[in-house]
């Protein structure tokens, strides 16, 4: 079999990990880029603001590159499109929603040339040799679709992120229909999101968000602070559906919640009466019972508005004891100690909090177990590629396909760079497209895209633990003697006022190997400084059984 007869899918992104999706799939000279999202900062990533994809794959072959297809809105879908189209000029294609949010994003980041093109559900494009269809999926942004990709070779369908709702807010019900006729055309991949795949049963309606909401809100004596995904634009708007209802005028807070909430206002997703939006500066002017104040915060993060007002810390919001604070999202992995300590703080300025353990004012926006099972049914494919969560995820949902009838030889559980390849009658991941494409995380620092690696990484995780102890020494250009010092500064390491032995005792030892230089006529100034900081390093760990980070600095005169 030939190259060129031969369809590559390749992941540079959301396999093995929540975020940073981006799909390419590749077809002769080819290439349609499913997604281009982001990933939040772990807690060992210091210092770090986004990680995205490596796309160096993608600047390779950019001249083969055809578009940019978007499933949906969020940040973990279209968060690196900023940092793409700076390098590589392509068309994107989205739903409105999702192309209002990402050119916002663009703008914010002030990429000056783009190409943002509105599709609808049921639309269908060519690129070269790939046509691309998009098909209606419920998720908790509205607009989000799944997709198809007719080839040569075969079919491929992406589930994007789903979940199967029957009573949607918006009324707009998933295209169960279109799966089920792809699946009797024929599907040769599947790609099915696995958020859920470990959790048994079905996902609840977000409809049932509004009910609990409600009941909330009824029964609130003073305001309410609602905090919940920015992008969540169907429970934002049943939020305001129920401060109509019981007259309380709605207050936004947080730069994603204002930002959303205009664009969704703006291109129709969201509904909002004539004069219930007031200004975050208007609340003091009406009582605390027709209040609610809409805010980011949802996941305990340290600069957003709800912490802030926890920790006290808000210029404009002051927390009271009257207050019901509503939490209407779970933690995100990792985030679960944040979340818990904001909720702490709220009940120790004696507000009244409501949160997802508490109440049922969340529902996932992702598929459990039996609608991926029906999705899998109705699409019946030769291969399956789980897609869209952490390994575990991934093996979970590649074992309910198994039990479903899929070959357990034609599941595929991947990692990120990793070249799936299929030909007319066989679907493999060797061959001569495969073995891996450069893949991995890229940190954006500040302006900083991809200039912090990891040994950057590695000197702040020495620094946060040990701290720095820099020894400054002046030496004579000519003769190589010291004429000062050496002086001893410490950061992170110890107090100085209360470690004065030790800091004498390490100035002897600098002194030491100072002295030993002189002897041995050894002046290049590298030589010195390794001497000085492999005593140094010795030295300190012998009396602190800490290893700072030692920074020996030399100045000539």
């Amino acid at each position: 079999m030939e190259k060129q007869n031969k369809l590559a899918i390749i992941p540079l992104g959301g396999l093995g990990e929540i975020g940073k999706n981006m799909t390419v799939i590749q077809y002769e000279d080819d290439i349609v880029i499913l997604d281009s999202g982001l990933a939040f900062p772990e807690d060992d990533m210091l210092g770090i603001d986004l990680v995205i994809p490596d796309i160096s794959y993608l600047l390779e072959n950019q001249d083969k590159i055809r578009a940019v297809v978007i499933t949906h809105g969020h940040e973990d879908h279209i968060g690196s499109l900023s940092y793409l189209l700076k390098q590589i000029d392509v068309p994107v294609y989205g739903t409105r929603l999702a192309m209002g949010l990402a050119e916002c994003r663009l703008k914010e980041n002030n990429v000056a040339n783009y190409k943002l093109i509105s599709i609808k559900p049921g639309d269908q494009i060519t690129f070269g040799k790939i046509q691309v269809g998009f098909m209606r999926v419920s998720h908790s942004i509205p607009d989000s679709v799944g997709m198809y990709f007719k080839t040569p070779v075969g079919t491929i369908v992406h589930t994007g992120d789903f979940k199967i709702d029957y009573t949607p807010v918006d009324g707009k019900v998933m295209d169960l229909h279109k799966f089920a006729e792809l699946g009797d055309e024929g599907v040769m991949v599947l790609m099915s999101d696995s958020t859920n795949a470990e959790r048994p049963g079905f996902t609840k309606s977000e409809r049932q968000v509004g009910l609990a909401l409600d009941e909330a809100f009824n029964a609130a004596k003073g305001r309410i602070l609602l905090a919940t995904f920015a992008s969540n634009v169907l429970r934002v708007q049943q939020a305001i559906t129920s401060a109509c209802k019981y007259g309380r005028k709605v207050a936004i807070i947080g730069r994603s919640m204002i930002n959303v909430v205009n664009i969704a206002t703006e291109l129709g997703y969201l509904t909002v009466p004539e004069g219930v939006l007031i200004d975050i500066d208007e609340i003091k002017n009406y009582p605390g019972n027709q209040i609610l104040i809409l805010s980011t915060g949802s996941q305990g993060e340290p600069m957003s508005a709800l912490t802030r007002m926890a920790m006290n810390d808000h210029r404009k919001v002051e927390i009271y004891p009257s207050d019901t604070v509503i939490i209407s999202a779970s933690p995100i992995p990792g985030n679960e100690k944040s979340v818990s300590k904001t909720i702490d703080a709220l009940l120790r300025l004696g507000a009244e909090v409501i949160h997802e353990r508490s109440a049922g004012i969340h529902v996932s926006g992702h598929a459990s177990q039996e609608e991926l099972k029906l999705m899998l049914t109705l699409v019946r494919p030769q291969y399956f590629i789980p897609v869209h969560g952490e390994y575990r995820m991934l093996m979970s949902h590649g074992k309910l396909a198994q039990d479903l009838g899929v070959a357990k030889e034609n599941i595929f559980i991947g990692s990120n760079g990793q070249v799936f390849e299929f030909s007319k009658d066989a679907g493999t991941i060797t061959g001569k497209l495969a073995g891996k494409v450069t893949s991995g995380k890229v940190f954006v620092d500040g302006l900083g895209v991809g200039d912090v690696g990891n040994i950057v990484m590695r000197d702040r995780s020495k620094l946060s633990q040990d701290g720095v102890l820099i020894v400054v020494i002046t030496m004579d250009k000519e003769s190589g003697c010291v004429v000062a010092g050496p002086d001893l500064v410490s950061r992170g390491f110890v107090y100085v006022r209360e470690s004065g032995q030790l800091m004498v005792e390490a100035k002897q030892k600098v002194k030491q190997v100072l002295a030993n230089c002189e002897a041995n006529k050894v002046i290049e100034w590298a030589s010195i400084k390794g001497s000085v900081r492999d005593a140094l390093s010795k030295f300190v760990y012998e009396k602190t059984r800490r290893s700072p980070m030692i920074l020996p600095i030399i100045m000539e005169v």
